[in-house]
């Protein structure tokens, strides 16, 4: 599968281990005086790592191994001789992919997402390509502003569908672009995508993105677009 991971400019990296600090699964380790990538299958493709003071590190889209959390964290465990934690117990909360559901719903499937189920996380720089609840799912793409103006969002737009929220006028586009693509690429049988967005010129640029990305990753899945008029 195709799927953002880490790469490792040699010439560049003096092995300062800044990006061994701030990789939470351990993928990343000083290896002769370099930052090596341990294994692919411990690297989520995030970009955590990416505070590097030599500007080695950088995050690209190739084949490679699916991200095992449970794989990552238990190796990591070992180097330091801890026993191996349960998966989501440690690194950023971004790293994890979540399904939340109130208490007595059904975990997962359908009837989880019917029963308003939300889905961890829900930025869209965040959000796992990988995650489990994105197959076959009903996508939402939604603006940052739309949930504090529509008191009805939870009852009209959610129900159903997986959320996820962006802001194309504060964040860098062309990052946005590239995640929804390899979301779409990494879950070619996504049923849908509805796009909610403010009637602001600028929020036009969300629409935008999702038919960017679904050209780009081939993927045929209707795009709905709905606006939410301000005045």
């Amino acid at each position: 599968m195709e799927r953002p991971i880490i790469q490792i400019d040699e010439e560049k990296c003096n092995g300062c281990g800044q990006c061994v600090l701030d990789c939470a699964e351990g993928a990343l380790a000083v290896i002769d005086g370099k930052a090596r990538l341990i294994s692919e299958v411990y690297c989520d493709g995030l970009g955590a790592c990416l505070n590097c003071p030599q500007g080695a590190l950088t995050l690209v889209t190739r084949e490679a191994p699916a991200f095992d959390e449970a794989a990552a964290l238990a190796a990591k465990a070992r180097r330091e001789g801890r026993p191996a934690p349960a998966v989501g117990a440690h690194g950023c909360p971004g790293s994890a992919a979540r399904t939340l559901t109130p208490l007595g719903e059904p975990a997962s499937g359908p009837a989880a997402l019917a029963a308003h189920t939300a889905t961890w996380p829900l930025q869209l720089r965040l959000v796992p390509p990988t995650a489990p609840y994105l197959s076959g799912a009903r996508l939402l793409l939604a603006a940052h502003c739309a949930g504090f103006c529509l008191p009805d969002l939870h009852r009209d737009w959610l129900p159903g569908r997986v959320p996820v929220i962006a802001c194309p006028k504060l964040d860098d586009s062309r990052e946005y672009l590239q995640k929804l693509t390899d979301i779409l690429a990494a879950n070619p049988n996504i049923e849908e995508i509805a796009v909610l967005r403010m009637s602001v010129p600028c929020c036009g640029g969300l629409e935008m993105l999702a038919r960017k990305a679904a050209e780009a990753a081939g993927v045929a899945a209707p795009i709905l677009s709905h606006t939410v008029r301000l005045g």
